[in-house]
């Protein structure tokens, strides 16, 4: 790999994630301006914003013939999402979720986890699974919103109140220049991680599949990890374990969908064959753990942020090997 190819993999990385923070940032504020309230942007704005680096990475990985890219970065983001990022982040604080997320939500991914496994039996993931997929998300989506909305209606201060209007009009234009900027950010990151990533492919002669799990799965969760080591570390946990859990949700709905739709997800030496049903294995497992690790106390400790640290360089040390 020359120095061209890991100037570019930097690049990439950096548009990623500035670009995902603009995105986020301009459609939050643009969101609240239009009166949506906080829980709600937070269900959707915020939610597709933090999964953009995965999509477009993930269709430009499939667009240009690269879907195992594609597929590991799905499966290989989950997995760090949840070992990774939530693992550092409870060594720095100790994050605690709700009850729900525990009877709910895990279940719910551990579910579409269970059902993308099934779909890939067959080696592809054609447009009508894509469909299903991504009608999946649009479902999941309006139901989080109800839900949401139902809960704004219910508390104290919802009712009667009103978003600030001062300047809101003036910095309309910024917002939207914000959003812009991020959007072709994120694009453009995306495609120079994938070309950096093949690159290193190429030189080190690992295969498809390795490099989506691994290089590309820990740049697209770049976002993520650095935001909530940084609110950790800060001790303002505003990022929690159901916020993880619905950027698996997203990731395995609308990042799969949408690819498959663009164009169907070739696996390349068939799902047994290829070992990717061992990685698809592993992501449900490790998925798991924190409905292990929390139904009682519903904390992840320092402890069990340890834990979930071993399984993740446990997991990346067996890839490694295995290449």
């Amino acid at each position: 790999m020359t120095v061209t190819h890991l100037i570019a993999f930097t690049a990439g990385l950096l548009l990623l994630y500035y670009g995902a923070g603009w995105l986020v940032r301009g459609a939050s504020t643009l969101a609240r301006g239009m009166g949506l309230t906080p829980m709600v942007i937070g269900l959707t704005v915020v939610a597709f914003g933090t999964s953009a680096p995965e999509l477009v990475v993930s269709l430009v990985s499939a667009a240009k013939g690269k879907s195992m890219i594609a597929l590991g970065n799905v499966v290989g983001s989950n997995i760090c999402n949840i070992a990774l990022v939530l693992g550092l982040t409870a060594v720095f604080q100790p994050v605690t979720t709700s009850r729900i997320v525990i009877t709910r939500d895990i279940p719910l991914m551990l579910a579409i986890s269970a059902f993308l496994l099934l779909l890939s039996f067959n080696s592809v993931i054609g447009r009508l699974e894509g469909v299903i997929l991504f009608c999946g998300i649009i479902a999941y989506t309006w139901f989080n919103y109800k839900v949401a909305v139902r809960v704004d209606r219910t508390m104290p201060d919802a009712a009667g109140a009103s978003p600030p209007a001062v300047g809101l009009m003036e910095k309309r234009w910024s917002q939207c220049v914000m959003i812009a900027g991020g959007t072709v950010a994120v694009v453009v990151g995306a495609d120079l991680l994938v070309d950096a990533a093949v690159s290193v492919m190429s030189a080190l002669g690992v295969n498809e599949k390795f490099v989506g799990l691994t290089v590309v799965a820990l740049g697209t969760s770049v976002p993520e990890l650095a935001t909530s080591v940084v609110a950790a570390m800060k001790k303002e946990m505003d990022i929690s374990l159901g916020n993880l859990v619905g950027s698996n949700v997203f990731n395995l709905l609308s990042v799969v969908g949408a690819t498959a739709m663009v164009k169907p997800i070739a696996i390349s030496g068939g799902f047994i064959g290829s070992g990717l049903v061992v990685d698809y294995l592993v992501m449900i497992a490790i998925s798991a753990l924190p409905w292990v690790l929390m139904k009682r106390d519903l904390t992840i400790t320092r402890r069990k942020g340890l834990i979930l640290l071993g399984c993740y360089v446990s997991y990346v040390s067996f890839l490694i090997l295995k290449s």
